[in-house]
């Protein structure tokens, strides 16, 4: 009698087992939780990022910028109070001897054998005084800014009171566009030195730059269109900046790069662009 009652109960759970099965598949989702893949297209498989070095080279202030409103009265209340606590001078001892000489010359019982000095021309310090503001007067500063420079953004020599990036136009994707000056890794090479090689790649450009460390100060990452990513077998670009500073002579006007102010930026750069470029760029 047992080997019967096996035999049934196995039937019995052998079709609740199909029973659950079935179930599971009307309701597209099985018992455990994985959905069906049949007849599904498979997943786009990720491919690598294509890196880039750039360099955001700036041409620091060469003059001093215009005081504001503000400095200016800084400055003549420091000197005011500096004049105030100030000891007398040489210069003014000398002034107060002199006035001191004259009036006694000037007084009806002067004796010119009372003068200790020698009988010779006695250069005053007033005459010193008038001397120099002549001298002065005749001294002429020269322009701060010369000529037309204000409006040739080609020439690194316009805004010398404020600081200037370098752009590039580069061709990206059929379209011409102006960026900091960029061009693709390659193995065996540093992200530094990649951005190094962008700046000797780029026509007509001749700089001597300091590069400020070998850690980039941005990122800017953008992906592909899926048909380039499945024709170039690439996820999307990343483009690793490197700051470097100006340093040796003003470069020669390029074919294809300007240097504009930070204030200028957003008549060159995209927006998305603009937005990884400018948080590193520093008014130095």
């Amino acid at each position: 009698m047992s080997a019967p009652r096996v035999r049934m109960v196995g039937r019995c759970l052998h079709q609740l087992f199909k029973l659950s099965l079935s179930s599971a598949g009307r309701a597209g989702v099985g018992t455990t939780g994985v959905r069906r893949l049949s007849g599904a297209a498979a997943p786009h498989a990720a491919g690598p990022w294509r890196l880039l070095g750039a360099a955001c080279v700036q041409r620091l202030a060469v003059i001093s910028e215009e005081p504001r409103l503000l400095e200016i009265r800084f400055s003549e209340l420091m000197h005011q109070m500096e004049l105030e606590r100030s000891l007398i001078s040489d210069h003014e001892l000398r002034l107060i001897e002199d006035k001191e000489r004259m009036r006694r010359r000037q007084a009806a019982d002067y004796d010119s054998d009372e003068e200790e000095v020698e009988d010779q021309d006695i250069v005053l310090t007033q005459d010193l005084e008038d001397a120099w503001e002549q001298k002065l007067k005749r001294f002429q500063t020269q322009a701060r800014v010369q000529g037309d420079v204000d409006v040739r953004v080609e020439r690194a020599d316009r805004w010398l009171a404020e600081p200037l990036i370098l752009l590039s136009q580069q061709e990206v994707g059929g379209e011409k566009l102006w960026l900091l000056p960029q061009t693709p890794w390659e193995a065996g090479e540093t992200l530094k030195t990649t951005a190094q090689r962008a700046l000797s790649s780029t026509p007509g450009l001749e700089v001597q730059t300091a590069f400020l460390g070998s850690a980039p100060c941005g990122l800017y990452k953008y992906r592909l269109p899926r048909a380039v990513q499945d024709s170039e077998g690439v996820r999307g670009v990343k483009v690793f900046f490197f700051k470097a500073v100006l340093r040796g002579p003003l470069p020669l006007p390029g074919p294809s790069s300007l240097w504009v102010r930070k204030s200028e930026l957003k008549d060159y750069l995209k927006p998305s662009y603009l937005a990884k470029v400018t948080p590193f760029i520093l008014h130095l």
